[in-house]
Formats: C-alpha cells, structure tokens, sequence
C-alpha cells in the first residue's frame, strides 16, 4: 500500500502552507524547501505531478491494502534534497529523520516516525529519468510564472557540454585485469559456497597470488621493459580464469535459486571482462600492438565511462559521461540529453529537436564552434529562428556578415552565462555521479536537474519575500 501523501495532518504537525521558512537564510535547504513549498500551493501544478508520481511510481501497488509504504511526496522531497545538496544516503537519512524542517515539509508531526538507510535508498530509486524529466518540466513553467514570464515571449538559450564524472579510478590494462580477477574470484567463492561445490577454499589465498602478481607489474617503471613479470601475472590470471569457467560450467547442470542465478550472471560477466583485459594486456605488451580506442573498457563497474580528452588547460583527460544542457534566459534549464557516444556535433540537433518539443517558445539559441558542421547550420535553422551557432575556420563574407548581425553579437556575448548554470549543476551532485549503471547515472543526471531548478524557484521566491519583508518594514518605520 503506498499513498502519494497523507490525507490526514499528523499529530503536531503542520499543513504544507504554513510551513514557516526564513526568507533571510543563505543556506540551500531553505532555497529547495521554498521551492518545493510553492509548487505544493500551486493546486494544477500539484496534480499533474501527484498523477505522474502514482503512475509511475509502482504503479501495480494498491492503495487500499498490504503494507504501507513511504509516500510518493516524501520520496520526491528527500529525493531532491539528497541531490540539491550534494550529499550522500547516510546523511539525507539523518536529516529525513532528525531535521524538523524537512520533517515538516514530509507531512510529520510529533509522531516519532523514523527511517532506516536501506528504505531512503530503496525508495529514492523508485524515481526514473523519465518521470523526473516531467517533474522538471512542471518546475520550469511554475518558475518562468515567478519569473514573470508573459504568455508567448520567445524564450532565449545557450546550450554547452560537460563531461560528469563517473566514480572509477584511473584505468590500466593491468589494473582493469585486477579488478576483473578478484570480481572473478570472490564471485566463484560466494556461489560455490551456496551450492557446497569444492575448488575455492583458498579462495583467499588466490587473491593474495593475483594480488602480488599485480604488484610486480604495477611498480615496475614500464610494462614493456618488464615482459616477464607481465607474462607471469598473465600466467596467474588464466590458471584461475580457467577454474572459474569450470565452476560456472559445473553450475549450469544445477537447479539454482534465483539469488544464485543472479550471481551465476554476474560471474559471466567478470569472466568476459577478465578475458578481454587478458588479451588486450598481451597483444599490447607482449606483441607491442596498439589497442584501437573502440575497443577499450575503461571500468568494468561503470561500463558507461568514457574517455573525453577535450585539450582544457590543466586537465588532460575525463573520465565520465558529456551531458548536453539547455539554460533559458531564466537561468532554468530547458532540456538536457546523455551524451553515451559522440560528440557535441552529433547531438545538436537532437538536443534542440527535444527541448521544442518541451518548450515550444524556444526560438533562439546560442552555441560554441564545438557543435558547428554545415549540416548543422541547416538543420539548427529549420527548429529555431535564431541560431547563433559560430562557424570554424576560415569565414566567408557572407558568414563575417551575418555573425556581425545585433542578435548574433548580444547572444554570443551573454552565452558564457551557460558556465555558471554547469556549475550550479555540479553543486547539485553532478561533479562526480556514484551511482551504479546506466540507469543510475540517467536517474542522478535528471534528479540534479530538476534540484537546480527547484533550488531556482526557491530563490525566485525567497528573493519576493525578502522585497515583501523590506517594504513592511520601511511602512512601519514610516
């Protein structure tokens, strides 16, 4: 049984539109609880978001009976704060249960109703991509009316690219080899233990073997100029790999359970990976061949990292994901999209194709040379009106005149804004993304989003309160 939110107020507690929040506080969690206070008392905005939450949200769960779970709006609210402060589950836990403000705004009263680490995750995952996209989408428009926005002004953006970090070390052959062994290992262990299958009880002495191995490689000056070792620690890793690919053989004969069906499936997986660090790690050391870059895993947790290498001062390369954003002349962000493979020419027109679909007052936008191709050029033109997309190299005349034009020159002036919009993004989690997978990056990348532009409604709105707060105060000096 799970509620969007409670029909009832607590005992002690207080109705959303009385929460008291001091408009002179700096810090953030007054900003995003002000945001969220304001799209509470927005009575459309609230249902269309209570709709997609209890349609999206499990939507099999039934209302009327089983056990009660945490509230749709509880999750949004505890969702959003994890993010719009950059913090970690353990601490968004402590404040859920013991920050009486936020409590306030989850619905509680005096009763002492608190959560535990693994309920706060679980439900925090519940929320996809898609559905905080939507969410995002409802903020925006309730923030362009704080904003006052009049009804059918153009809407003005800059879009740019960032590389998000993903939480992997610096990669190697040898050390990608390493983490896909001991993966192996351990794996093999734990489901051979379940099934009281023998060959690894010394599974701990195994990764000590590897380990050392491993060592041997890793602090000698050059890999090249060590073939030997690199051969031995090779040696080491197929003798292993070997027995693993026997006990999941010995495996598949069994009728397992589905825990152990999904430790058989992962153990597959870190065979696989251990086999392609194998052969990479020996064709590139021992035969001296170059490994293409498509070729290359650069983690084998996060599969999804990318090696970016965009010739910034001081930083040589990223690891992680680019992401494409949207910002309007609001300072809300529009639109953002994943950028899993390519670069900032291939995305460009999607990018903009899927924020008009979202916005369709969107008619100017301003670029880098980054996202420049002449295919681009005409296709950019057929979504907006204005595009003020500079061109690469050598400019023609007709070029040199149309980049001189006024709208031209204003957008390229006021589009380094859009670095200012990136790092309100990093601020709010997207400096580097912990969570696992895909999915788990998707979900972190658009719960950030919608955090920002909360944290912007909320300061919208503190910013109304403050002016209020002043003009009384001058009255009654008066």
């Amino acid at each position: 049984m799970r509620k969007v939110e409670s029909t009832q107020c607590e005992l002690g507690g207080t109705f959303i539109r009385d929460i008291v929040i001091n408009p002179k506080s700096r810090d953030d969690i007054p900003a995003l609880l002000l945001g969220l206070q304001h799209l509470y008392l927005d009575v459309e905005k609230r249902k269309k978001i209570f709709q997609l939450l209890d349609a999206q949200v499990n939507p099999k769960a039934r209302n009327d009976t089983g056990r009660p779970g945490m509230d749709l709006w509880r999750i949004l609210v505890l969702a959003v704060l994890k993010q719009g402060l950059q913090c970690d589950y353990d601490r968004i836990t402590h404040i859920a249960n013991y920050d009486s403000l936020v409590r306030q705004m989850m619905g509680h009263g005096m009763l002492e109703h608190t959560y535990e680490y693994q309920t706060v995750v679980d439900n925090i995952r519940l929320l996809t991509p898609e559905l905080l996209a939507e969410i995002g989408r409802l903020v925006t428009e309730s923030g362009h009316e704080v904003a006052r926005k009049k009804p059918g002004e153009p809407l003005r953006g800059r879009a740019d690219s960032f590389c998000v970090l993903t939480d992997v070390h610096y990669p190697t052959d040898a050390n990608l080899l390493w983490d896909a062994m001991r993966c192996t290992v351990r794996t093999a262990a734990s489901l051979a233990r379940s099934l009281d299958l023998r060959g690894w009880r010394q599974h701990q002495h195994i990764t000590r073997r590897i380990r050392q191995r491993f060592n041997r490689v890793r602090t000698s000056k050059q890999m090249k100029n060590s073939p030997q070792q690199v051969t031995e620690y090779l040696s080491e890793c197929q003798q292993h790999l070997k027995r693993a690919e026997g006990t999941l053989k010995e495996v598949e004969t069994l009728l397992l359970s589905p825990v152990q069906q999904a430790t058989a499936i992962e153990l597959e997986g870190y065979i696989q990976h251990a086999h392609r660090q194998l052969d990479q790690l020996a064709r590139r050391v021992i035969s001296g061949e170059k490994i293409p870059h498509e070729e290359k895993v650069f983690s084998i947790f996060q599969t999804h990292t990318r090696w970016i290498a965009k010739g910034k001062a001081g930083v040589s390369q990223e690891l992680g994901v680019p992401v494409c954003v949207v910002e309007d002349q609001y300072r809300f962000i529009l639109h953002h999209r994943i950028m899993w493979d390519g670069g900032d020419v291939d995305h460009a027109v999607p990018l903009i194709a899927e924020a008009r679909q979202r916005f369709p007052d969107l008619r100017l936008c301003s670029f880098d040379r980054g996202f420049h191709s002449p295919a681009n050029q005409l296709a950019l033109g057929e979504h907006l009106q204005g595009c003020a997309l500079p061109k690469k190299g050598y400019r023609s005349a007709a070029v040199a005149a149309r980049e001189s034009q006024p709208w031209f020159q204003a957008a390229r002036q006021q589009h380094p804004g859009v670095e200012s919009a990136i790092n309100h993004l990093e601020h709010c989690g997207l400096d580097r993304v912990r969570d696992h997978g895909r999915r788990g990056f998707a979900r972190a990348v658009a719960l950030s989003v919608l955090a920002a532009n909360l944290k912007r409604l909320g300061r919208l709105v503190r910013d109304q309160q403050r002016r209020e707060l002043a003009r009384r105060q001058r009255l009654r000096a008066a």
